[in-house]
C-alpha cells in the first residue's frame, strides 16, 4: 500500500513577526492595528540629509503588496511613479518582484520608500525621473 500524504495547513504568517522588525530597524515608526487584521506603520523618513523629512504610511495588508501613503509634506499633483487613483507610491513592478506575507517591510519597504522619497526630490528640482523604472501594464491602476 503507498503511503498517503499527511495534509499540513498553511500556516497564517505572524504579523508580530513585522511589528518586531520594524521596532528592530526603525524604532521611529509607530504601529497602528486596523479591524481587518492589517497593520499600519506611520514613521519619518529624510532620504538624505540636506532633504526634507517626510512622514509616510506603510499599510501591512498580509499577502497583498503594501500600499505606501506619503502623509506630509503633501506632494505635488501628478507625480511619477504614484497611483493617483489610490495616491500611494509606485515602489516596484509586480512582475518583477513578488510580494509574500512573510516579506518584511523593515527589510525592502522603508528603503524602497526611501529611495522614492529621493528620486522624487530630484524630479522636482530637474523635472526628469533618474530612479530605476519599469514599464506599466495596460491593466494597472491608472499612474
Amino acid at each position: 500500500m503507498a503511503k498517503s500524504k499527511k495534509y499540513i495547513p498553511k500556516q497564517k504568517y505572524n504579523p508580530l513577526v513585522q511589528i518586531g522588525a520594524m521596532k528592530s530597524r526603525y524604532p521611529n515608526f509607530k504601529v497602528q492595528k486596523m479591524d481587518d487584521g492589517n497593520i499600519i506603520f506611520i514613521g519619518n523618513i529624510q532620504p538624505k540629509e540636506y532633504m526634507r523629512e517626510y512622514t509616510v504610511s506603510i499599510e501591512y495588508r498580509g499577502d497583498s503588496e503594501p500600499h505606501v501613503k506619503v502623509i506630509s509634506p503633501p506632494l505635488v499633483e501628478k507625480p511619477p511613479h504614484y497611483y493617483h487613483a489610490s495616491k500611494r507610491l509606485c515602489l516596484f513592478k509586480p512582475a518583477n518582484f513578488t510580494w509574500k506575507e512573510s516579506t518584511l517591510i523593515a527589510n525592502h519597504i522603508v528603503s524602497w520608500t526611501s529611495a522614492w522619497l529621493y528620486f522624487y526630490e530630484i524630479w522636482l528640482e530637474k523635472n526628469e525621473w533618474l530612479g530605476p523604472e519599469a514599464s506599466h501594464d495596460n491593466n494597472a491602476e491608472k499612474l
